[in-house]
Parts: C-alpha cells; structure tokens; sequence
C-alpha cells in the first residue's frame, strides 16, 4: 500500500503536542477457548483485543474500533491480499521505517517498480484526512489527500488503489473475500469487528483503514519540547543549542510548507524546484492542468530521519541531500512555489546558502521528530507467526 502519508475536524482543532495520555476506557470482547486455539494457529495476538483508543493532550482524537484494528492488522501484514501471495501492505510501509520503505521504488508482487517512492503511514492521525475521508481542512480550507497526486482522499480509498494497481498487489478486489475466507481465522476475526462473519471489499478496506488510523506518534523530543514551552517558535529548555538553531532555521525557512507543530503540513501540495523538466507530472498528471504539472504532496515530516529516500522519487539519500537542496539546488519551474522564488526577482529561484554549520543544525532538528516508541508499539507490529 502507498503511501501517499493522512480526519480531524479544523486543524485548528488538531493542535496536538506531545504524547498519549491515560488510555481511554472500553469495552473489550474476549475470545473463546476455541476461538483463541483458533487464531494462534497463525497469529500472535494477545487472549483480548488490543487498546487501539488513544487521546491527545490537544485537539480531538478519533473514535477507533479495537476489533476492526484488529482485524486491520491481520490484514495489514497478509501477503494473501496481492496476486501471488508475495506482499502486503507491510512490505512497502515498514514499522520501523515509521512505515515508510526504506527503497527509492518499492517492489510489487510481481518484481516490478512501484511508480514513486512510498509515503510514511506513521501517523496518519496526525492528518486532517484520516478520520473522515477528506471532510476537513488545512490552511485555506482545502482537503488534504493521500499519495503524492493526493487523488486518494480517505485510507479506505488509498487501499483499494494499492490492493489493484497492477504493480503494487495486483488483486481482483472481487476475489480477495472468497481467498480470504479459506483462512479459519479471518471468520473470527470479521465476526467479532462485525457481528458476522461475511467478508466483503469493504469491510476489508474498512477494517485496514481503522487501523492505519490508529498510528499516532507523538512521543519525539520535539513534541517533549512543546509539550513544556507550549509554542514551536521559542527555545526548547530539552535541545541542545544546535537543535535549537535548527529549529529556528526550520520555522524561518520551511514552517510555511510544512507547517510549526508538526500535526499538519501548513500547504497541502507545492512545486519544490527538484528539476525543470518532469517525467511524472505529479498533480497535473491527475488534473491536466498546467498550473499543476510538477506538483507533489508536501509531505508529513514527523519521523522523518527513517523515512530516507526522499522527493516522490527518491532522489535524495540522506536527509543532508535534502538540506543541501534547499540551500543550493533549487531550480526555476514555471509552477515553482512563489515562496521559493526570490521577492525581488521572481524570474529567479530562491536558495537558502545555508552555513555548514546551519545544515547540521537543520539534520539535528529534524533527528528531534523521531518518535522510537511508535515504531516498536507491538499493536502495530506483524502478528503473523
């Protein structure tokens, strides 16, 4: 499944800080004996449903089914979900890559090259899009989407499109149930998310999309930081001086795209000057619009360091690459964001000509967005034996 990366209401509302708070009291449905015996044939699932509910110290949470996440991540990690039983969802959207993938390109079922490099899945809750399938808002009040053309708008639709793109799973959503309902452990599975047994296309989507939605990754040093000064803009008393001028060079030089608190990208999609000449159009390729050819999601950075490559086609290596782009490489586009041209001379793009000394500021702020705890979060983790 691509990534590509995240449904609160307003992001006004979705100003979230720092980390998990008290676990949120549910009602939790135990299996049988036999059900149990049942499902560790194959799983490593605990003998009651896995905590799926968090809350955040700001802003609303979603309402997550702890049996539908369940189900979701059975599914999540099942390779019987493309053609040849070869690859799942996993196997482009790693845990410990913040469920990124850590290939340029990722492998399909068949061998083949995925189109673009895989967005990070981690966290898609801190995207407007992921509770409601699109129905809220970032910056001018426009929908955030999903993958790089943003043509996906829920994680319900971005699986459907994983699951059938001929490269990437390669499956027959009609065919998928009556594949999956062979496995003794799916009729419990689907009974206790939905009162029944019956497997269907959008169940499956549904139950992978509760999941998926369940990722939350607020426990970085940055959101430590917030957490105690309350704004992203002052000195946090938890950095050190050179993440702290990184910081300061972050919210200067790049909060206007991709936002100071890290719950949403401040623009939904931009040019970023990767090159004058496009072989993927991006957006425009969608739209066939002019003034978006060469357009890209701008993409969530929480976890960022473990999500390397980087740009929708995975370019850049390293996250000083990246850096170094933006303080030298950028190259004039006709859609290039007018925030990268330069004010006097819009003819011209802008280039930061950071200091070395600031670059490595710049890397060490962005090593603050690692959250380590989510990517070892065992409700999160293969349950496959």
């Amino acid at each position: 499944m691509k990534i590509y990366q995240l449904s609160f209401a307003f992001a006004a509302a979705l100003l979230l800080s720092s980390c998990i708070q008290d676990k949120v009291d549910v009602d939790v449905q135990y299996y049988t004996a036999e059900e149990y015996n049942v499902l560790k044939a194959a799983l490593n699932l605990p003998d009651n449903v896995d905590e799926y509910n968090f809350s955040l110290s700001r802003g609303a949470a979603p309402a997550i089914s702890n049996t539908k996440a369940t189900l979701g991540r059975v599914l999540f990690y099942d390779t019987q979900l493309s053609r040849n039983n070869t690859v799942s969802c996993a196997s482009c959207h790693k845990q410990e890559l913040a469920f990124s993938d850590d290939k340029a390109k990722s492998i399909g079922f068949d061998g083949g090259s995925t189109k673009r490099n895989s967005l990070a899945l981690g966290a898609v809750a801190n995207f407007s899009t992921s509770y409601d399938g699109g129905n809220s808002f970032v910056g001018n009040g426009t929908n955030i989407g999903f993958l790089w053309d943003e043509r996906a708008q829920s994680i319900h639709e971005l699986s459907t499109i994983a699951i059938t793109d001929p490269v990437e799973m390669g499956t027959n959503m009609g065919e998928l149930p009556g594949k999956l309902s062979r496995q003794p452990h799916y009729e419990i599975l689907f009974r206790k998310a939905y009162g029944d047994s019956q497997i269907s296309a959008e169940r499956i989507t549904e139950a992978l999309q509760e999941f998926v939605n369940s990722f939350v990754s607020v426990n970085s040093k940055f959101d430590k930081g917030i957490e105690r000064q309350f704004t992203p803009t002052v000195n946090f008393t938890n950095f050190t001086p050179v993440e702290n001028l990184g910081k300061a060079l972050f919210m200067t030089n790049c909060a206007s795209c991709h936002g100071q608190d890290m719950t949403n990208p401040a623009m939904r999609v931009a040019n970023n000057g990767l090159e004058l000449n496009y072989a993927d159009k991006g957006v425009g390729g969608v739209s066939n619009r002019n003034d978006e050819m060469g357009l890209f999601k701008v993409p969530f950075l929480r976890n960022v360091a473990l999500t390397a490559p980087y740009m929708h086609d995975g370019r850049f290596a390293t996250l000083e690459a990246v850096v170094e782009h933006y303080s030298s490489g950028i190259q004039m586009h006709p859609n290039l964001h007018p925030l990268l041209k330069q004010p006097l001379n819009p003819d011209q793009p802008k280039r930061l000509n950071l200091s070395q000394q600031e670059k490595a500021a710049l890397v060490a702020f962005l090593h603050t967005l690692t959250d380590e705890q989510f990517t070892k979060e065992t409700r999160f983790s293969d349950p496959f034996k």
